[in-house]
């Protein structure tokens, strides 16, 4: 990639020329490539107010999807603490994937490692700027209740849902069909991100019931062990949130 002009090289040619035709026109000519050059240097210093201009739009065109996922990918641990390592991951796939692009094709490139904390501060920002709804007040505790809340959210998608009993399922909590396609769900109820023994379950309980998919639900993200096993296995890992809008494949995939 072609290293972006500086200002000092976008300086070069009007004082070069200003001074020439100075000698020719006098200080009017003088006076034109003053100005010219003025306006360069003006141009050149609002570069950085108009990258960060360009981060907010581009970040705030999202900033619903990023709420979400903000609070799908976190979770708070027994001790109380929050804990943001999944949201800390899937801040920097944003800024990677659908940030960066746009910069690089609008002339930012040469900005972008020097400002990589700026723009993360900004996704951040926008990701805090909506209120996500909050979940705690009906998110059931116990475990089997969450099963049957996850059924309930996957017939709100026009899945036939049940739940299965505690012995002989074979790691599937709920088996759902729609429109000839089986699917068996791993549900978990969980203070930590689930690792990838659910993933595990759910691949034998696709077999096990003849199923076309499988996924693992859960309220506190999952482990890059999941996230690897489930990608090798295709597998969706899903927070119960994308459930209601379940058709086929889930349109976050799980990385």
């Amino acid at each position: 990639m072609p290293r972006p002009a500086s200002l000092a090289d976008r300086l070069f040619w009007p004082i070069l020329a200003g001074g020439a035709a100075s000698l020719w026109f006098g200080p009017k000519a003088l006076a034109v490539a003053g100005l010219v050059v003025l306006a360069l240097v003006v141009h050149r210093l609002g570069r950085g107010g108009r990258f960060r201009r360009r981060v907010r739009a581009i970040a705030r065109r999202h900033r619903e999807t990023l709420a979400l996922r903000r609070r799908q990918e976190s979770y708070v641990d027994p001790y109380g603490n929050e804990i943001l390592d999944g949201w800390l991951r899937e801040r920097s796939y944003f800024a990677e994937r659908t940030v960066l692009p746009r910069l690089e094709a609008e002339g930012y490139g040469d900005l972008i490692e020097v400002r990589w904390d700026e723009i993360l501060a900004i996704v951040e920002a926008a990701s805090l700027s909506v209120a996500a709804p909050d979940e705690a007040e009906d998110l059931p505790e116990d475990g089997i209740a969450y099963e049957r809340y996850c059924a309930a959210l996957l017939e709100r998608a026009g899945w036939e849902a049940r739940t299965t009993k505690a012995a002989g399922d074979q790691g599937a909590d709920v088996v759902a069909e729609r429109d000839g396609v089986r699917l068996v769900v791993q549900c978990k109820r969980y203070a930590k991100p689930v690792g990838n023994g659910a993933v595990q379950e759910v691949v034998a309980a696709r077999s096990y019931w003849n199923a076309d998919c499988a996924a693992v639900v859960s309220n506190a993200g999952f482990t890059p062990a999941a996230r690897k096993l489930a990608a090798a296995t295709d597998v969706w890992l899903l927070h119960h949130d994308a459930l209601p809008d379940l058709r086929a494949r889930p349109a976050g995939r799980s990385r």
